[in-house]
């Protein structure tokens, strides 16, 4: 019995996430309350978040790989 991956679509809601903060963080002002001593929070968070997404999906993707495609993404079993 094998089960879904969820490394996939969490992987990609972190990438679709951290673009949409580091956007918003390219859209901040230097005054403005998303700078915290010279540092721009949103632009780093949406970074990390980004880098997270990408290793996440990467692992999917070498465990597709290593295993097969039939093993990734079947969550009721084989239904031949």
């Amino acid at each position: 019995m094998s089960f879904f991956d969820l490394r996939l679509p969490l992987g990609w809601l972190f990438v679709v996430l951290g673009a949409l903060i580091v956007c918003a963080g390219f859209g901040t002002q230097v005054t403005s309350e998303g700078m915290s001593l010279g540092w721009n929070v949103d632009f780093l968070w949406g970074a990390f978040m980004i880098g997270f997404g990408v290793v996440c999906l990467w692992l999917a993707r070498r465990y597709a790989k290593k295993h097969g495609p039939s093993d990734v993404g079947n969550a009721g079993g084989d239904r031949s």
